[in-house]
């Protein structure tokens, strides 16, 4: 070995260990990917919900609404009168009593929802997605999207408050209901009856859901038979903890979606309601119509309301380290003998831009694109559209990709140019920071003297590269929010362009990109900037590792455009310059 070493050269050498180096740590994080990423035991959990998990599904009350409670506050989850808003409805004629089960949960299957109802206040406590498995590797296992029990607490809750309000005083009412399992059958509705009389009123709460679509339809119809009119006001709530979503690994560089509530007011479009911004006080706010929903990565939770009514809606956390987001609608007197009804919708579903902008203004910006929501719409649609024809969403990133460089390559070229001049004047700059190292002015007068003889603006290639930014970050919230690409397969290893490459090519080949566009570009500044920049390839490979594929696609797509671009710019100004010269 010492005579191996002895017989090549020192950079030869160096050259050998640094690849070696690289060979090994490349093994060392494939090991690690292996044995902490990708070998994560399967996902499972109880085939249905627990009931009991919580104070919810007990007999006694549930919550009081009060800014502060004391340990002997009894735990409820029912809000209090003062977020109920006044107003008035008529009477309408009753209804029939149905049959009843006796089973405590009621199961509903459609081609979108597995979703089980608690006849315990009617309440939605458990919802899996078919058409959404939780892992490629189990295809038959859905994504749990709303569950109460195992240590979680997501629910969708909706009942009646007020003076008369069945869900306000003694506990919530047990429902009956004619079976314990509902599927659906073709196109047609499925219509999920509970029925209770409570305190004289004839209750009937009605689920109904429409294949095709994951938003359901809840309403109640409540037949007053006292000889004195009645007052409720609906409330609907999505009661959840502050844990990670199903699913989602706590153990991640890169970027970490939104999970929260959000809601749309009268003065914001869209507005978050952080869990940290419920730590200390209540959200209250009165909304004409709207809509409030729980946001995670891909997937969200929403109660609509009714868009011709004034709602107030709220936001708190509980004692028990849960939160509500949720809504109260106007107060409601029913006469005597008369029927009063009350609606709402749910949804629970995918990120779906095109259903959830059908369905309520504004529930469509849920799909966070951030503070550029406005330039990554269009940029989504334009990737849908691509895809459409291509079959593939890896080929849809690659299209548009080419695109927008091929839509900013005036901007491109313009910057291209400069760095060219830059190049052909480097050898001058160097000469005059060695002849003038001592003195900084002198130095910058000279160079000021260069610029101005080569007309060589130094500044010109910054503007060109500044201005595109905006779509490039709009782009990249559109490939990390988008639904579609969930378990979106590509080509060869890539078989999910949401999670980030096994085999950490993509990563490798983005990094090298980078660092031959960094080659073509002139070493502007002093030393220590220079070094700095040469380590960013090597900074931005170790954190795209662990970026979702469909990401790292378009930013190694991108640098291969741009290095072509800089190339075949920069040889032709030099051509030009000769030409001139």
């Amino acid at each position: 070995m010492e005579g191996l070493k002895s017989m090549l050269p020192t950079e030869i050498q160096r050259i050998v260990l640094l690849i070696g180096l690289a060979a090994t740590g490349y093994l060392m994080i494939l090991a690690w990917n292996d044995d902490y990423v990708q070998n994560r035991p399967a996902a499972s959990y109880s085939s249905a919900p627990d009931p009991q998990a919580d104070s919810a599904g007990t007999d006694q009350p549930l919550a009081d609404a009060a800014p502060v409670e004391t340990p002997s506050t009894q735990l409820t989850d029912v809000p209090d009168a003062s977020l109920i808003s006044a107003g008035e409805s008529s009477a309408q004629p009753g209804v029939p009593v149905a049959e009843v089960s006796v089973d405590r949960l009621v199961k509903v299957q459609t081609p979108e929802l597995n979703l089980w109802i608690d006849r315990r206040g009617g309440d939605v406590v458990r919802v899996e997605l078919p058409a959404f498995p939780i892992s490629i590797d189990e295809p038959d296992v859905p994504y749990l999207l709303l569950d109460n029990g195992q240590g979680r607490t997501y629910v969708a809750q909706s009942g009646l408050i007020g003076a008369d309000g069945i869900d306000a005083g003694n506990g919530r009412p047990l429902y009956s209901s004619a079976s314990s399992t509902y599927q659906t059958t073709g196109t047609e509705p499925l219509s999920v009856v509970l029925r209770a009389v409570v305190d004289g009123q004839d209750v009937t709460k009605t689920y109904r859901f429409t294949p095709g679509t994951y938003l359901v339809d809840v309403s109640y119809q409540v037949v007053n038979q006292l000889d004195r009119p009645i007052q409720a006001s609906l409330f609907a709530q999505i009661k959840r903890d502050d844990g990670e979503a199903y699913g989602e690994s706590s153990f991640a560089l890169g970027p970490k979606p939104y999970l929260g509530g959000a809601l749309t007011t009268n003065e914001e479009r869209y507005e978050k309601l952080h869990f940290d911004d419920l730590e200390d006080e209540q959200f209250r706010q009165s909304v004409n119509g709207g809509w409030i929903a729980f946001l995670q990565h891909y997937f969200l939770s929403a109660w609509i309301a009714e868009p011709d009514q004034t709602n107030t809606y709220y936001g708190q956390k509980r004692s028990d380290n849960t939160y509500v987001f949720g809504f109260t609608a106007p107060l409601k007197t029913v006469a005597p003998g008369g029927t009063g009804i009350w609606k709402a919708q749910f949804y629970a579903g995918p990120k779906d831009q095109k259903q959830l902008e059908l369905i309520s203004p504004n529930l469509n910006l849920t799909i966070d694109y951030g503070f550029l929501w406005w330039l990554a719409v269009p940029l989504f649609y334009v990737l849908d559209w691509f895809h459409g024809f291509a079959g593939n969403w890896g080929v849809a990133i690659i299209l548009l990709t080419v695109l927008v460089k091929a839509i900013l390559y005036p901007l491109s070229a313009a910057s291209y140019r400069s760095m060219a001049n830059m190049r052909r004047v480097a050898p001058q700059m160097k000469r005059l920071q060695e002849r003038f190292a001592d003195d900084r002015q002198k130095l910058s007068t000279e160079m000021m003297a260069l610029y101005k003889k080569e007309q060589v603006n130094p500044l010109g290639g910054c503007l060109p590269m500044l201005l595109p930014m905006p779509i490039f970050i709009a782009l990249y919230w559109v490939l990390f929010e988008s639904v579609e690409l969930r378990q979106a397969p590509f080509a060869l290893w890539i078989n999910d362009l949401a999670a980030m490459d096994p085999y950490f090519v993509l990563p490798l080949l983005m990094g090298a990109s980078m660092y031959v566009t960094q080659m073509l570009s002139p070493a502007v500044g002093d030393p220590m900037q220079v070094r700095m920049m040469k380590l960013m390839p090597v900074m931005f490979t170790v954190l795209f590792l662990f970026f979702p594929a469909g990401l790292v696609l378009y930013w190694l797509v991108n640098n291969v455009l741009s290095v072509a671009q800089q190339w075949y710019v920069i040889r032709q100004t030099e051509r030009a310059t000769a030409a001139k010269t």
